[in-house]
């Protein structure tokens, strides 16, 4: 594996350091170069070059709104008995604390930029169109994403819709819950989502989604802080109301009041918001089901109650 690293990475130089680590979908180690120090995620499921390509995407997209700082992607690489190796710039990251409400106003600043790009274009009568692959920023008019992207190791197809309900509904519950029952087949599952499948259009009745490119997965584990400012990384990007990225920060720990007082001072909440994070937090528990098994089975089915009401 350190000879195709070499070879691919072009160095002579390729010298491990620290210990190696995971999260708790694949293994990372710290490598120094001849052109500096590299993090190096590894991951030997037939699916990690998607997995891998995806977060790479994701990386290119948040770079590129220059407002929120993300490591440096660098390469997807094979392996030659399958899964593959991600290479991108290492930086050395602390516990969030110190940044949270800077955080926050990026994470707003970071869902406000395709409205703003819209704003522009407005004041500049320049047509709109879809455009995620393009050097030049340009307003996205469409939920979704230019490429799959994994939330975990669980594929997500991202294509794009204008109707943000519709998008939600299909690429992230339904998907979801078509897991579910193909491992589980379970009944009780099956019947509330029958129900609740229906009302979730009338929960976006008086709300206006413009499309936010979103981290995808902002839980505490994925941002750190070191003495520059705030980080974030692993991210599941695509365009989606920026509502959804607040539920799993919220869900287990780790973000402080401040950095959500500092969100909503940028992105104050809309009516029936409180609903809708549950919704989106229904997401978040199915993928755990998905991921983790069926210790997150009783949370799923009581936010579904509880969403029925």
């Amino acid at each position: 594996m350190e000879k195709i690293l070499k070879t691919e990475l072009k160095t002579s130089i390729l010298k491990a350091f620290g210990s190696s680590g995971g999260g708790c979908i694949s293994q990372g180690q710290g490598y120094e170069t001849d052109s500096g120090r590299v993090f190096v995620k590894i991951n030997h499921k037939p699916q990690a070059r998607k997995m891998f390509e995806g977060e790479m995407a994701s990386l290119e997209a948040l770079q590129k709104t220059n407002i929120v700082r993300v490591p440096q992607p660098i390469k997807v690489i094979d392996l030659p008995g399958g899964g593959a190796m991600f290479v991108m710039e290492y930086l050395k990251m602390k516990h969030l604390s110190r940044c949270s409400s800077k955080l926050g106003e990026q994470i707003a600043d970071l869902h406000l930029y395709n409205q703003k790009l819209a704003e522009k274009l407005r004041k500049e009568g320049n047509t709109i169109g879809k455009g995620a692959g393009h050097a030049e920023a340009q307003y996205v008019d469409m939920f979704g994403f230019h490429t799959a992207t994994c939330c975990g190791y669980i594929p997500q197809v991202n294509e794009w819709h204008s109707d943000w309900p519709s998008f939600f509904i299909r690429h992230r519950l339904q998907a979801q819950l078509d897991l579910i029952e193909k491992d589980y087949g379970d009944r009780e599952a099956r019947e509330l989502w029958s129900q609740l499948k229906l009302k979730i259009p009338e929960m976006f009745c008086d709300v206006e989604i413009v499309p936010a490119l979103l981290h995808g997965d902002l839980w505490a584990g994925n941002v750190a802080e070191d003495d520059s400012g705030p980080i974030i990384f692993d991210p599941a990007s695509f365009y989606g109301h920026s509502e959804f990225e607040l539920a799993i920060a919220g869900m287990f720990g780790g973000f402080s009041s401040c950095f959500f007082s500092a969100y909503h001072s940028k992105i104050p909440k809309a009516p029936g918001f409180e609903k809708r994070n549950k919704l989106y937090q229904l997401f978040n528990y199915i993928n755990h089901w998905n991921h983790f098994g069926t210790g997150y089975r009783g949370s799923t089915l009581n936010v579904m109650r509880k969403l029925l009401k």
